[in-house]
This record gives structure tokens, C-alpha cells and sequence, in this order.
């Protein structure tokens, strides 16, 4: 079978391409270039460049085709226009998801496919499962990868059935110190080499000073809220009547630069001190540009019982477990990479899919992608609305 690698010049898709070569199909490697904007300064040294040599090296010990694609134009379209749009709006995006959904398994197929290639390979902690159904086709499955602590099933939650048909995930059924061994005996030169940090392909850069290029700096208040005047959404006020925060339930304790730069849960950044806790964000409001804090990481200000996804934006990953308005089933739910799978229900209404928590829930914010898992595999996603 040909099948298209996309190369990143870390150990994983190295080893997914060894792993390929191995089993005897034809395997060319493509390394994604996804950032090329002298407007927004990303680090002082080119990470891209080194990661892509890395790549090149990779395929030259292996014996494979390799070329460099540029989707740097797309990526800042659909990716960077992206991220600094919903943290205008206060809300809290995940560029990676984004990523997977639009360049890796969009553009980066699209391109294998022109290729000749029958399927794509990622370096991805994650498994696919398939299930021939009544009518006798196939729904494939995206499922939670062998190593817990690597699992990356959640930042594709965004695949559909499409994508899924064309994807392989070699080292899905790998332990990260396992892999590591591999690479090492096949003389792999980045069995040692760390994992990468940061957005998705564009490399060593911390969020709030690549946000600050591009956001403005707006001064506002910080409240801080006590105990008493807060409370979390129940599972009916989840939709119908959300908690809102007011200046009036608190006082100012401090300046920000701007609310967008701020998201639900945060700790750092504040520059307040003098309190008997941390100050946690449990709030924030872009149009009046107010901070809304907390004291202490139990502070119930920061606790949910519910969330909705709205109507428009459930995407089902497995098309056959579409729930009919007024149907409630149980599910485990996560709303965060590597966050424990948590116990809940979910029913289907007029606005949406309402996720309730048997338990409450940390630090939830609009934006962040919740997920809806059957076991170990992967229902549906959609970015929280409320």
C-alpha cells in the first residue's frame, strides 16, 4: 500500500514511518510547513527548519521519498485568523484540534491522495477500530491509544468518517518508552529528542506573547468574588439561565492588560498578591473588559455541573450514536487534554447536546472542546457554547 507520512521531525512519526517500511509498504514522507508570517515573531531561532532536517534525515536512514509542502497561507487562514477571533470574544480555543481537523487530515490527505496514496500516517497516540453495520458498510472508530499518559484521541475529536477511512496511526499500540527503544535499535537519530512544545507545527512559542502581537493591550479591572456571591451552573441553569458574574459581587484588587488574554482556571499572570490563597480566574467579560477572580483552586466560582454544545456545532465522530431530541444516555466525558474521564449525562435538546457531570467540574470555559467517549472510543466533540 502508498501511504503518506507526515514527517515532523519528532520520534513519533519517525517511528510510525519505521513501523510502515517494516511491514513492507511503499512510504513517502511529507514534512508540513505551516508557518511563514515575519509579521508575528514566533522565536529567534527557525524551530521549523530544524525539525524539518530532522524529518529529511529520518527519511534518508529509512530509504524514502520526502518533500517539504507549505500550508502556511491556509494555516494562517484557517488556524491563526481562528485562535485570535475567539479570544477577542473571550473564548478559549484549541489550535490543535483545529489543526488536525483542517491541515492534517484536510489539506495533508488531499495532498496524499493526489499522490496516489491510499492512506495517510500520523505519529498520533491513538487507535482505529472498524464496524461493519446493518446496511454492510463500514463505521470506522477512533480509539484511545495504548499509553494513558499519551493518548491523544481528544485533539482528534474533530475527524470525521472521511478522514478516519484514510488515517493510520502506527503507534497507537505503543508505550512512549517502548517507541523509544525501537528508534534507538533502528538508529533512528531522534529516539532522544524531546517532544515538541507549543501550536501545532509552528514551535517553540508561549501563547500570551504571540497573542499580544496581535491583540491589543486594553487595562481593566480585576474583581475579586467571595464564596458567597458564587455559585456553579446546575443542569438546568446550564442553558436556560446562565451564571453571570457583576462588579457589584466583589471589589477591584488589581489591573489586567486585557480581558482576552485571560481564560477560566488560570492561575499565573495575575501579578496580585498578598492573599491568604492564589487568585484563580473564575470569569471574564471582553465587553467590559473585567477580570473575575477567586480565592483557592475550590473556589466555586470555578465549578460547573453542566455545559452545553450547541445545536449547529455537534460534530459525531460515530454517526450511528446520533441521539434524538429528548433522548439521554450516559457517556464519560472530558473537556481538557489529559483530563480523567468523568462520569455524566448527556441529553439532546432543542439548543443542543446539555453534558451534566455526575461530579462538578474544574475550570470549564467557552471554546474548549468537550467529548463524549463509549468506553475507550470516541462518540462526539463540540466546542462548549455556555
Amino acid at each position: 500500500m502508498r501511504i503518506v507520512v507526515g514527517l515532523s521531525g519528532g520520534v513519533d512519526s519517525s517511528v510510525a514511518a519505521f513501523k510502515l517500511v517494516e511491514e513492507g509498504h511503499e512510504v513517502i514522507g511529507l514534512f508540513m510547513r505551516n508557518w511563514h508570517d515575519e509579521s508575528v515573531t514566533i522565536s529567534d531561532d527557525c524551530p521549523w527548519i530544524d525539525d524539518s532536517n530532522d524529518a529529511m534525515m529520518v527519511a534518508e536512514h529509512l530509504g524514502i521519498p520526502f518533500q517539504v509542502i507549505d500550508f502556511s497561507a491556509e494555516y494562517h487562514e484557517r488556524i491563526v485568523d481562528y485562535m485570535f477571533s475567539e479570544y477577542e470574544q473571550g473564548r478559549t480555543p484549541n489550535p490543535d484540534i483545529l489543526c488536525n481537523r483542517e491541515i492534517k487530515f484536510d489539506l495533508f490527505l488531499d495532498a496524499a491522495l493526489k499522490l496516489g496514496a491510499e492512506a495517510v500516517a500520523t505519529g498520533h497516540y491513538c487507535q482505529k477500530e472498524e464496524t461493519i453495520m446493518a446496511d454492510g458498510s463500514i463505521e470506522y472508530e477512533l480509539v484511545a491509544g495504548a499509553d494513558p499518559n499519551k493518548d491523544q484521541s481528544y485533539f482528534l475529536c474533530q475527524l470525521t468518517q472521511h478522514q478516519l477511512k484514510h488515517a493510520i496511526f502506527p503507534i497507537g499500540n505503543l508505550l512512549k518508552p517502548d517507541l523509544r527503544v525501537i528508534a534507538k535499535n533502528a538508529g533512528i537519530h531522534t529516539a532522544d529528542k524531546k517532544d515538541s512544545q507549543g501550536l501545532c507545527f509552528i514551535g517553540k512559542v508561549r501563547l500570551p506573547d504571540f497573542l499580544q502581537q496581535k491583540l491589543s493591550i486594553k487595562p481593566g479591572d480585576i474583581i475579586e468574588v467571595s464564596n458567597e456571591h458564587s455559585t456553579f451552573k446546575s443542569p438546568e441553569r446550564a442553558v436556560t439561565d446562565p451564571y453571570t458574574l457583576t462588579p457589584e459581587m466583589g471589589s477591584t484588587v488589581g489591573q489586567h492588560q486585557g480581558a482576552h488574554f485571560f481564560t477560566v482556571g488560570q492561575r499565573k499572570g495575575l501579578n496580585v498578591g498578598g492573599k491568604a490563597e492564589p487568585l484563580y480566574i473564575i470569569g471574564t467579560d471582553v465587553i467590559t473588559n473585567t477580570v473575575y477572580v477567586g480565592q483557592g483552586d475550590n473556589h466555586r466560582g470555578l465549578m460547573r455541573n453542566a455545559l452545553l454544545i450547541a445545536k449547529e456545532d455537534i460534530h459525531w465522530v460515530l454517526p450511528s450514536h446520533n441521539m434524538e431530541i429528548g433522548e439521554i444516555r450516559e457517556y464519560l466525558l472530558r473537556f481538557r487534554y489529559r483530563q480523567p474521564l468523568q462520569s455524566g449525562k448527556v441529553k439532546m435538546t432543542e439548543e443542543g447536546l446539555t453534558l451534566n457531570f455526575d461530579t462538578p467540574q474544574k475550570g470549564i470555559t467557552a471554546g474548549q472542546f468537550a467529548t463524549l467517549y463509549e468506553g475507550n472510543k470516541l462518540v462526539a466533540s463540540g466546542p462548549i457554547n455556555s
